[in-house]
């Protein structure tokens, strides 16, 4: 296991139960409704984070009947990558994109949209595999899984209090508005950029060493830079901020204020660094 990824795992916990702490003191909450509040918080984002994900994204899991192709492709590429058979799921999106979840690689999930399938060539859809199955082997899914729903879960908390404040118009509190206005979003942001960009260079490397083939992976990387950002705005509904970095690519416009706080480094990097890989 990454030792790195589970002191950013703990690091995480910390962040949030200190932030709900804040405002349980600013809205004059009893310290036991924040302590059992936390504690629930803290056993469901490790043992059912992956579901919520897969819930929130409308991914549903598959078996090798529904879809042979996919799955079949998965157990081979898991294989080559020396990590146990992950479940399969599918997303019903024509936007192309793909993601992994799990707490670890035995309870690990490569979700894939079917847009992706729509527009990718076999070495395409190895590398885009390929790199999500790196995630995998590497734990990366354990911190962008919690961080998935501690963002979300900031987010909601934030949300709950604007509309306890408004729900008490004759003694609200300008702090508590400040802090859910302002802090509770930043927070949600700035636990996102805990997950190193340096992951998505490393999990592109290895995916290129399971494939053995770095270009396929450069071109899927093109073809999902010109795609998906056309496609959330024209075709489907904006991804929920919270669940973007989880994406091999960032579902979100650079112009948005989310996109602007981008956990990806840029797509045209990764693939000069990919093609540098073949060169080689």
């Amino acid at each position: 296991m990454d030792i790195g990824n589970l002191f950013k795992t703990g690091l995480l916990f910390t962040i949030l139960i200190g932030i709900l702490y804040v405002i349980s003191i600013i809205f004059n909450v009893h310290p036991l409704v924040f302590l059992i509040f936390s504690g629930v918080f803290v056993f469901l984002s490790y043992w059912f984070s992956d579901s919520l994900v897969l819930a929130m994204t409308g991914a549903q899991i598959i078996n090798e009947n529904q879809a042979p192709q996919l799955y079949v492709r998965v157990e081979r590429l898991a294989h080559a990558a020396n990590v146990p058979m992950p479940r399969v799921a599918l997303v019903q999106n024509p936007t192309p994109n793909a993601f992994a979840t799990g707490r670890s690689p035995k309870k690990a999930v490569i979700a894939v949209h079917t847009g992706l399938l729509n527009i990718m060539s076999s070495e395409e859809l190895d590398g885009v595999i390929a790199h999500e199955l790196s995630h995998v082997k590497h734990w990366d899914t354990l911190i962008q899984t919690t961080a998935a729903m501690f963002a979300s879960a900031i987010m909601f908390i934030s949300r709950m209090a604007i509309w306890f404040s408004y729900s008490d118009r004759d003694n609200i509190n300008p702090l508590a508005l400040l802090v859910t206005w302002i802090v509770a979003p930043i927070a949600a942001i700035l636990i996102q950029l805990a997950i190193s960009r340096n992951r998505e260079y490393a999990a592109d490397k290895e995916a290129a060493k399971i494939t053995r083939n770095p270009i396929g992976l450069a071109n899927a990387l093109g073809k999902l830079g010109s795609y998906s950002r056309a496609y959330y705005n024209q075709r489907s509904p904006a991804p929920n901020p919270s669940l973007s970095h989880l994406y091999i690519t960032n579902p979100l416009s650079a112009k948005s204020f989310a996109g602007l706080f981008s956990t990806h480094p840029p797509i045209e990097e990764r693939i000069l660094r990919l093609r540098q890989l073949a060169n080689r």
